[in-house]
């Protein structure tokens, strides 16, 4: 199914991002501002940032219901598996949290995450232990929060706080959001502000969905014309050897 995620979205999530960001004085990296003709003159000595795939990310995930499945993230950071030219093995994202906007219910088999809540108000994350074929366990399983050892039923909300954090282990189902009624207030909705620091992310090999539409990055349609790059759209440029 073809499922496709409009432009304008794109571009007022990301000018909404740039606000909830600066409101809370959380410094994103210059390019993260950059518009596309800034690009179109910097990109020859930005190889990382476009094959480690760095930068802003929009996605519906193909439910064709963004405010409702969505995600507006900044990778800040990230390595590439079996590339030498960019050896981090660590990555680091910025997530934007209106409201009860979430990912659809997926696993990674090989990344594990710190999700961090940082400011604004509070972060709920759901998580399952799945068996090795994904699927979820009914089982109790132990997560940390902050350090301390928690043991959670299947299905179970832990409630992140600004400050606190929880460790998503690879092969644990997991979805999280903005709590409704806190975070700050922004063109009539609620913003958190949290990050992901995790193993190296590769979003084109390592996302596993538990549902049908599950698309990491939809085609965009063009009602307008682009403002900045996602993640996945940069010009194919390369300089190293």
């Amino acid at each position: 199914m073809t499922t496709v995620l409009s432009r304008s979205i794109v571009n007022k999530s990301i000018e909404d991002a740039i606000h909830i960001t600066r409101e809370l004085k959380f410094q994103l990296p210059p390019f993260a501002y950059w518009k596309i003709e800034d690009w179109d003159k910097a990109l020859p000595v930005y190889e990382e940032v476009m094959t480690c795939m760095l930068g802003w990310d929009v996605t519906d995930f193909g439910s064709n219901d963004f405010y409702n499945i969505g995600r507006v993230l900044f990778t800040v950071r990230n390595g590439k598996y079996r590339d030498k030219r960019f050896p981090k093995e660590y990555a680091e994202k910025t997530l934007i949290d209106p409201e009860n906007q979430r990912a659809p219910a997926h696993y990674h088999k090989n990344k594990r995450e710190d999700i961090i809540c940082r400011a604004g108000g509070n972060i709920l994350v759901q998580l399952t232990k799945a068996d090795e074929k994904g699927q979820p366990l009914k089982s109790t399983f132990p997560i940390q929060v902050d350090g301390f050892t928690k043991r959670l039923e299947a299905g179970e909300i832990v409630r992140l706080q600004p400050g606190m954090s929880l460790n998503i282990p690879p092969m644990h189902i997991h979805q999280f959001w903005g709590e409704e009624g806190t975070g700050i207030h922004h063109d009539g909705n609620r913003y958190t502000l949290s990050s992901e620091i995790s193993s190296v992310c590769d979003d084109l090999n390592d996302n596993y969905f538990l549902v049908d539409y599950g698309v990491r990055f939809p085609e965009i349609h063009e009602d307008e014309d682009a403002k900045y790059y996602l993640c996945h759209e940069y010009p194919d440029i390369h300089v190293s050897t």
